[in-house]
């Protein structure tokens, strides 16, 4: 799950990590009021979206009167952003934080993600602030400081200097951000996140360290432990039919091609768009209607999958084990009678009960195509679509 900025400031502060002054407003007399409240200039006027890349989007600006913030915000609120990760659709403004402008010496990046693949948490850091760091990655990846640690054994002092002196660091600027590296380590470890990102972490004229951005990502399936961090979704931000998936338990992630999918379980579903895009496919989404799902969920999710207008065929790939095949076929024949599917669909079904699945589609009367294996059933999905 995704948080706001501003949200993720609020969190900072609590666990002792420095934030500038803030405030939020959401409408231009209200984010003149809180510039003026500030008592010194500039003041930033930030847009508030579940995207990076708001500064060249025209989402962040630096006013020095009241009057200044009333106009930036008019033009801000509203408006629709497109960065390099809203898509050229955008993202709609409604909320500002309005922040204390402070004397950057200088621009750090920091952030703290878990490496899937090793079982390690990451703490990277570069001298490289502001910049884009996936562009950083790819470009400089040498000045990126990369130091892992095993989340049982915790942070140690010998980590937290790799951070410092791979910056560079020395002084009270170093002993700033060595107390902020571990404050906002027991933080991630503390709320269950899934990235924590800091860019541009600055340091100050005095020297010292403070989260001038601020990036959370919380891992969905530890938020019914935190009912503090669930409280603070915005649905606005999603993808609306991935709202509605997730009300329904369904685990569904819209893509930009064309061929639906209806799959259980999630390794199945990879599998399974990997062979679309082989077969010179694209898929239109990831929808795992998981192992226990119930024909009421299979009408779900062929409901939200037709909602999408990009999809012109459906691939539905069910191995039956848990959710036998009977169960799902019968989901599908009431989501055909309830929805009027438009589409082709071509289906490809193994496992418990499978004849009988098989006896329940072809009686439907439905415009159906079946398959007899993964891959012929990606390539006849392709082939009707193109």
């Amino acid at each position: 799950m995704k948080i706001h900025e501003y949200q993720a400031k609020e969190l900072f502060r609590a666990h002792g990590i420095p934030v500038p002054e803030g405030a939020v407003a959401r409408t231009p007399g209200e984010a003149a009021f809180r510039a003026a409240s500030m008592k010194s200039w500039p003041v930033a006027v930030k847009a508030q979206i579940h995207a990076g890349g708001r500064g060249k989007a025209g989402g962040v600006k630096l006013v020095h009167s009241a009057e200044e913030a009333e106009a930036a915000a008019g033009a801000i609120l509203g408006a629709i952003l497109v960065t390099h990760q809203t898509g050229p659709e955008g993202k709609e403004v409604n909320t500002l934080l309005i922040e204390k402008g402070l004397d950057i010496a200088e621009e750090l990046y920091l952030g703290i993600v878990p490496d899937r693949k090793s079982g390690d948490i990451v703490i990277m850091a570069s001298r490289e602030g502001g910049m884009e760091i996936e562009e950083v990655a790819e470009k400089s990846p040498e000045k990126i400081i990369k130091v892992r640690l095993d989340p049982l054994a915790g942070l140690w002092p010998n980590h937290l200097r790799q951070v410092v002196f791979g910056l560079g660091l020395e002084g009270h600027a170093a002993k700033s951000v060595t107390a902020l590296v571990k404050k906002l380590f027991d933080f991630f470890v503390a709320k269950d996140c899934s990235l924590v990102e800091i860019n541009p972490l600055i340091i100050t004229g005095e020297g010292d360290a403070v989260a001038l951005d601020a990036k959370v990502d919380f891992d969905d399936n530890a938020l019914y432990r935190h009912a503090e961090i669930s409280a603070l979704r915005d649905i606005t931000e999603e993808d609306p039919l991935e709202v509605e998936a997730s009300r329904h338990r369904l685990n569904y992630i819209s893509l930009d091609g064309n061929i639906g999918n209806i799959v259980n379980g999630a390794g199945l579903a990879m599998a399974t768009m990997d062979l679309i895009k082989m077969a010179g496919a694209k898929p239109a989404n990831f929808l795992d209607v998981g192992g226990g799902a119930t024909s009421e969920m299979v009408e779900n999710a062929f409901r939200i999958l037709l909602k999408d207008e990009k999809v012109k065929g459906v691939l539905i790939n069910i191995f039956g084990g848990i959710l036998r095949c009977d169960i799902f076929a019968r989901g599908v024949v009431e989501a055909a009678s309830k929805t009027g599917i438009k589409v082709p669909i071509v289906v490809r079904m193994e496992g418990t009960n499978v004849e009988e699945g098989r006896r329940i589609l072809k009686e439907s009367g439905l415009d159906l195509q079946t398959a007899t294996d993964l891959k012929d059933a990606a390539e006849k999905i392709a082939a009707i679509v193109a």
